[in-house]
């Protein structure tokens, strides 16, 4: 598959679009000329995305939808309205995803579940549900965002380095069995990535409440590499029908070490994070303060509409996946994905993405 992806005219389906690197994408899809169906459970921070889009993009189309993927009749329920309406398809973005810090014994068998339902079932469901429209496009393409623990398995991250894992096993297969329809398959594997991901992150039940911020702060402070600029990777990357994507040196260099170092990377890797972080298994106070950064993320929001400014990030967990809302609107929403999820009860682990 040589022929580059053409943007223009074509709809683009993301998920996870309300912050990080989905709303960059969304920015930069809309810069190429394509009509967007825009998918997150946060409806507060979706909406001035799409105000934006629209207000800078006026000819093109752009629908916004309310889902809580981790809810399966909520995701295929983004499916049948997305073919009702769009019966082919360019590009399916999966990018929505969220994060669980703990050891395996420290998070509930229902915890686990979430996040493979977000971040493994829900691309799943939609990818099979929308390949009719993909197919009966020529040059389509699907983007799977897995991560650099899709490559790595760190301690504390059993269920998001799991389903980025299952995630990236089933964009491989994709990728071959697809190549006879014209539909490429792109898997993006991101490191530390500025985006609200240790924010909201969820943690284990079991992690001690004491454990919880300092380790939230420490992690938070290793993801530094703009979403603005992870986005326009991507983008490039599905121009040029790439198979996979690595983003950062946070995330290239863990890989190389692995295949280096099958067996022992891990030890390695968690050597190098406690360096960076300055602290032993027990943080003190200090070490739980991260730096400041030395300049802010770039941004490519248009610069048509205004933005309501943002609130401060939140220390503790999101609320539960049953606090989302339980039908599927046309209301703007907002969420975003990242790639770094927080591991609040051992050694902190080094990621970002979404």
């Amino acid at each position: 598959m040589t022929d580059p992806y053409r943007f223009a005219g074509r709809t683009a389906v993301l998920t996870g679009a309300a912050s990080g690197i989905g709303e960059q994408l969304a920015y930069g899809l809309a810069q190429r000329g394509s009509h967007l169906v825009l998918v997150d459970v946060d409806a507060e921070r979706l909406e001035p995305v799409v105000a934006r889009i629209r207000a800078a993009h006026p000819a093109l189309e752009v629908t916004p939808l309310i889902a809580d993927l981790s809810d399966r009749a909520q995701a295929t329920g983004v499916a049948e309205r997305v073919l009702a309406a769009h019966p082919t398809i360019g590009l399916l973005i999966n990018n929505a995803g969220i994060a669980l810090g703990g050891r395996f014994d420290q998070v509930s068998v229902e915890q686990f579940e979430q996040v493979m339902n977000v971040n493994f079932r829900a691309p799943m469901l939609l990818i099979h549900a929308l390949l009719p429209a993909l197919t009966a496009t020529p040059g389509s393409h699907i983007v799977n965002m897995s991560s650099l623990f899709g490559l790595i398995s760190p301690y504390g991250q059993s269920a998001y380095s799991a389903s980025k894992f299952a995630l990236r096993g089933l964009s491989q297969v994709l990728r071959a069995e697809l190549a006879e329809n014209g539909v490429g398959v792109t898997t993006v594997h991101p490191g530390g990535i500025r985006t609200r991901i240790a924010q909201s992150a969820l943690v284990g039940t079991g992690v001690p409440a004491a454990d919880r911020e300092p380790h939230q702060r420490i992690f938070d402070a290793l993801l530094t590499y703009p979403p603005s600029k992870a986005a326009e990777q991507i983008l490039n990357a599905v121009t040029r029908r790439k198979a996979r994507l690595l983003i950062a040196s946070s995330a290239k260099l863990p890989d190389l070490l692995a295949r280096l170092a099958p067996v022992g990377h891990a030890r390695i890797m968690q050597a190098i994070t406690n360096t960076l972080t300055h602290r032993s298994r027990t943080p003190s106070p200090a070490a739980a303060v991260p730096p400041s950064p030395s300049s802010p993320p770039t941004d490519t929001r248009p610069p048509a509409a205004s933005t309501a400014p943002s609130s401060p990030p939140s220390t503790t967990p999101p609320p539960s996946a049953s606090a989302a809302p339980s039908s599927l609107t046309t209301t703007p929403s907002s969420s975003g994905s990242t790639d770094m999820p927080v591991a609040p009860a051992g050694e902190p682990s080094a990621e970002g993405g979404r």
